[in-house]
């Protein structure tokens, strides 16, 4: 088992350098092409906080790193991570719902209480 446990902690760390790898290089070229500003809050960076600066994905594809940069745009970590999460929300069936409906209709009695009728669970009736 310790052999197959060796072998898999070395796979992933050789698909950790490869990514590391395209991200480098991808990065580096974007922050050639582009200004180092956000591309959502306007935030400027320098040499000393260029690591808060990210490349994002257009369509999401980490893969996809046209020479033209075409796919990339720079984002600071807060408005990158805010993109990641508004497409997640967009995205059908990655959400944290557990796929349970709502049964309770909190307005199935407004009509009535609107035309003047008495709530059937209230008893103003006085006695």
């Amino acid at each position: 088992m310790k052999h197959s446990n060796d072998r898999l902690d070395q796979l992933v760390a050789q698909a950790r350098q490869s990514q590391a790898e395209r991200e480098r290089g991808y990065r580096e070229q974007a922050l050639k092409m582009y200004p180092w500003i956000c591309g959502r809050c306007g935030r400027e960076f320098t040499r000393a906080n260029l690591r808060e600066l990210t490349v994002h994905h257009r369509d999401h594809n980490h893969d996809n790193n046209p020479a033209d940069g075409s796919n990339w745009e720079l984002l600071c970590l807060y408005c990158h991570d805010n993109e990641h999460q508004r497409y997640t929300d967009a995205t059908p069936g990655s959400g944290t719902a557990t796929g349970t409906a709502a049964t309770h209709n909190p307005f199935a009695g407004l009509a009535g209480l609107l035309k003047g009728e008495n709530d059937p669970g209230d008893d103003h009736s006085g006695t």
